[in-house]
């Protein structure tokens, strides 16, 4: 089904100050009644589905506007790769290994990774996928991703270049006043939620893998905040 702009766009606030002001519908306006009864049907869709759909987390969500130091499991991906930026208007990477785990009978898991220029997207194998036997294709490529340390911001919106950059600013001010750790690599995109979930409701974060800055003692460092396997229920 096609949600509109407005209901997209429309407070929740608004919403239910409608439904509490009005209590005769009659006195609503044709366009407020088709809105809220529209929005009423998107969530009653979105949370049915959401019951229907649960995949395997890669590791714990970072909380909205909160930033961590993450210690992430060794993984195994599958990456898919462009030339264009990743915020182009068609990457083709998404469709690129969807496809590839339909063929392959591999289990949807979240986040998925997305590198930004040149743009790569990854997948991750779940645990009951594991042993199978996996391998490259023309447009998929497998990789073990080793341990890493990272730190993250939560965010939450519309997966976009602006919101990518203006968290990555907060990520990389943070970053420069922390005494113990100094960048390891580049920053990569981590997002939770599919093309169908509307951008007010999507769930990301930014990494940037991090190591013990040189001029930090390694005698007793910093624990940091332990990922836990958890299930999502909005990526569809």
């Amino acid at each position: 089904f096609i949600i509109s702009e407005k209901i997209a766009n429309l407070p929740s606030s608004r919403v239910a100050l409608l439904v509490e002001k009005h209590s005769n519908w009659s006195e609503l306006s044709s366009e407020t009644i088709v809105i809220v009864l529209k929005l009423i049907f998107y969530i009653t869709t979105l949370a049915l589905a959401a019951n229907l759909f649960a995949y395997e987390n890669m590791h714990e969500k970072t909380p909205v506007g909160k930033i961590l130091v993450l210690e992430l499991p060794e993984r195994m991906a599958m990456e898919a790769s462009t030339d264009k930026s990743y915020f182009s208007e068609d990457n083709g990477l998404f469709r690129k290994l969807f496809r590839y785990i339909n063929q392959n009978d591999i289990s949807m898991t979240t986040p998925v990774e997305a590198d930004i220029d040149p743009g790569k997207m990854r997948f991750f194998v779940g645990n009951k996928d594991r042993s199978k036997k996996i391998q490259n294709s023309e447009q998929v490529k497998i990789l073990k991703i080793p341990p890493r340390k990272v730190v993250s911001i939560g965010i939450r919106g519309g997966y976009t270049e602006k919101k990518f950059n203006e968290n990555l600013s907060r990520l990389n001010q943070w970053l420069d006043k922390n005494k113990t750790f100094e960048s390891d690599g580049d920053p990569y995109g981590v997002y939770w939620n599919g093309p169908f979930v509307p951008g007010l409701l999507k769930r990301s974060e930014i990494h940037i893998p991090i190591r013990l800055s040189k001029n930090q003692s390694t005698e007793n460092p910093p624990k940091p905040e332990q990922p836990k396997q958890k299930w999502s229920r909005l990526f569809f």
